[in-house]
């Protein structure tokens, strides 16, 4: 029997079993490769190259799949079985080779399919521990979904997702915000830090949110003492008896994340060893994964979201968290801002033990200090000038933001002590922003041009620091800065910080996206300035600004400063200023010729040219994928043409095997539709 009567009869049963007991007939009988009365067959083994490896090759090289030869052979099997049956029961008995193009070309869409949606629920490279894990982590996921979901519902939040908060009144906006407390301290720690992230954004979010989330706390009790002891032990290689003279099982401090205890050192040395919670890593990764899934959801859904841009948000919440919860990176960042502010800053930083220190324990020098947040009586007690210390704090961080380029980014009451000399002291890294030269350049043209009431000098600051800067209406820009500057900088006003709240709301208006970095900026400032307020009531913080950049711009004006920076730009400059010459002899030599052109091309980034160019081959591929079907319907539904058998035509032989190919090629724009909504990567 030939593979296209065994497809025609043997499958036309319905029975299973008694298909996949006759599937290895299709692969070891012979077919007629001529007229019957040659004789000449067709070998059985290239009849198995043709009916098998070939479907699968195509259907991989089609669909640009690294699919595994495993998954490869189940899908060519089940596509065999499935195709055999349809092309038996649709075609019936005909002419061999007729019914084979047909099996064949079935064969291969299906392939196709089962390999895409293979590739969709199963991406390639999980095996089966990897795809139980996947599953069993899917599995996890959903059920933290529905816990999520079920809390949002109680608390009222889903009435409002479709409101732009900033367009609200303020009734709406405090009931919005007291849901969206409520959902996010009941979630747990990583919707606490989300929400606690979203309360310093003031650019985004109107005062009632602000308000609501700034009462967000996330009090935990610590872990038992054991849990502590093993978590040393798996980290250190070792118990804490052989690494600390002493170490204290009671914390002094407990938070969502980590634990701190005091210890000391076999040298007599105080510390302080920061502990990570055992497995919360595990619930920050499903959480965060939440998180990501829910702000590209809501910025496909609703206007507002795209307009804040949640899903870079997201992301860079995402990140910034998994960079608190590994201390390695914590303890470099320590070090960096020390290597910075070494010389000439006057706040202390205590020293990080590296040896001991891994991704979820950090050992550092214990400061003897007091908490700014609980240093009142101690200040008055002592007598300190507070506008001294609120004075040296300041200057300290815009140091750091303007000179250094990495700055601490959390400066709260609880991150700052105040040492036995009434000197102040940074701890807690597990935030810390950068910013590189060009964005320091930028903010510092952006202060001057405030400072001297300059919408358009405001306005270039902006374009050039902002995300997103190219669909920005300039003019309009500028116009909405002039009336802020006339709002907030006219004569007898005071400026002060809400006045940076109003400033960025009217950029977000434009269409103009802070990013992250400069985001930590001001996010800094403004945590900066509730310190300094509990510090130093009426601590001005803007005038102290101002005679901190007029200090560092005559710093900068002085002879030896100009002269390192001139040098420093004239080696810039100098092999450009070499090449000058050479350039405007060749532009007055194409002149005098009147061969002076100028060319413009389009498309001519290669990343633009791949876009246009995949956009092209797809809708030509959905054309002829849409004119190919069209044809085989038209063919299938004529009644006219030589017959092939009694039951068969022709022009139904052509219709089928058209079919095929217009299935194919719609598989082929699905998956480029697929791997655009994914980013572009390869599946």
């Amino acid at each position: 029997m030939s593979p296209a009567l065994f497809a025609a009869s043997a499958l036309s049963d319905a029975n299973a079993a008694h298909t996949l007991s006759a599937l290895p007939d299709l692969l070891t009988h012979p077919i007629a490769a001529g007229p019957p009365d040659t004789g000449f067959m067709v070998p059985s083994f290239v009849l198995g190259f043709l009916f098998t490896f070939v479907p699968a090759l195509l259907a991989r090289r089609l669909l640009n799949l690294r699919s595994g030869v495993f998954r490869v052979a189940f899908c060519i099997l089940v596509a065999i079985t499935i195709s055999g049956s349809t092309v038996g029961r649709t075609m019936g008995q005909g002419d061999e080779w007729s019914l084979a193009t047909v099996f064949w070309g079935v064969t291969l869409a299906l392939t196709m399919l089962f390999l895409l949606l293979l590739e969709a629920f199963v991406p390639h490279g999980v095996g089966p521990v990897g795809l139980a894990k996947e599953l069993y982590g899917r599995l996890l996921r959903a059920r933290r979904y529905a816990q999520v979901s079920t809390i949002s519902t109680r608390s009222g939040l889903p009435r409002f997702a479709a409101d732009r908060p900033s367009r609200n009144g303020p009734e709406r906006n405090a009931a919005f915000a007291a849901a969206l407390r409520r959902t996010l301290e009941e979630s747990g720690v990583t919707f606490v830090k989300l929400g606690q992230l979203l309360s310093t954004r003031r650019d985004l979010l109107p005062p009632e949110f602000i308000d609501e989330l700034s009462k967000l706390q996330n009090e935990v009790p610590p872990s038992p003492a054991d849990q502590v002891r093993e978590q040393l032990r798996t980290e250190l290689g070792a118990a804490p008896e052989e690494f600390f003279a002493d170490f204290d099982p009671t914390p002094l401090a407990a938070a969502s994340i980590a634990q701190v205890h005091r210890a000391t050192l076999p040298d007599g040395g105080p510390v302080v060893v920061k502990v990570q919670r055992p497995g919360i890593v595990r619930i920050v990764d499903r959480d965060l994964d939440i998180v990501r899934r829910v702000a590209r959801t809501l910025e496909r859904r609703f206007a507002w979201a795209r307009s804040i841009g949640a899903a870079d948000l997201a992301e860079g919440f995402a990140d910034s968290l998994r960079e608190e919860l590994d201390f390695r990176i914590e303890a470099r960042n320590l070090a960096t801002i020390a290597a910075a502010g070494a010389g000439h800053s006057p706040v202390r930083l205590p020293q990080v033990h590296t040896e001991l220190t891994t991704t979820r324990v950090l050992v550092m020098e214990a400061l003897d200090g007091i908490p700014l947040g609980s240093a009142d009586k101690v200040l008055a007690d002592r007598g300190t000038d507070r506008e001294a210390l609120a004075r040296t704090l300041l200057e300290t961080l815009l140091r750091q933001i303007m000179v250094d380029g990495v700055f601490h980014a959390d400066p709260h009451p609880g991150n700052i002590l105040l040492l036995p000399d009434d000197t102040l002291a940074l701890i807690d890294f597990g935030s810390v922003g950068r910013l590189d030269t060009l964005l320091q350049g930028s903010l510092q043209r952006l202060l001057v041009g405030i400072d001297q009431r300059d919408p358009a000098g405001v306005r270039d600051a902006f374009i050039e620091i902002m995300d997103r800067s190219d669909a920005v209406d300039g003019e309009a820009l500028e116009r909405s800065l002039g009336r802020f500057m006339a709002r907030h900088l006219g004569p007898g006003l005071t400026p002060d910080v809400e006045m940076f709240t109003d400033l960025f709301r009217i950029v977000s208006a434009h269409g103009v996206a802070v990013p992250a970095e400069v985001a930590a900026v001001f996010r800094a400032l403004a945590t900066l300035e509730g310190t300094l307020a509990h510090l130093a009531p009426g601590f001005n913080i803007v005038n102290e600004s101002r005679a901190f950049a007029d200090r560092e711009i005559t710093a900068q004006l002085r002879p030896d400063s100009l002269r390192e920076v001139a040098r420093d730009e004239l080696v810039s400059l100098l092999p450009l200023l070499r090449r000058i010459p050479r350039r405007v002899d060749r532009i007055t030599a194409d002149l005098e010729r009147g061969a002076f052109t100028v060319n413009t091309r389009m498309f001519a980034h290669p990343a633009d040219q791949r876009v246009l160019s995949t956009l092209l081959h797809q809708a030509l591929t959905a054309v002829l994928a849409a004119t190919t079907g069209l044809m085989s319907v038209v063919l299938l539904s004529s009644t006219g043409g030589p017959r092939v058998s009694d039951e068969l035509r022709l022009y139904e032989v052509f219709g089928y095997n058209l079919l095929v190919l217009s299935v194919i090629m719609m598989l082929k724009v699905l998956v480029g539709g697929f791997r655009r909504a994914g980013g572009g990567a390869a599946p």
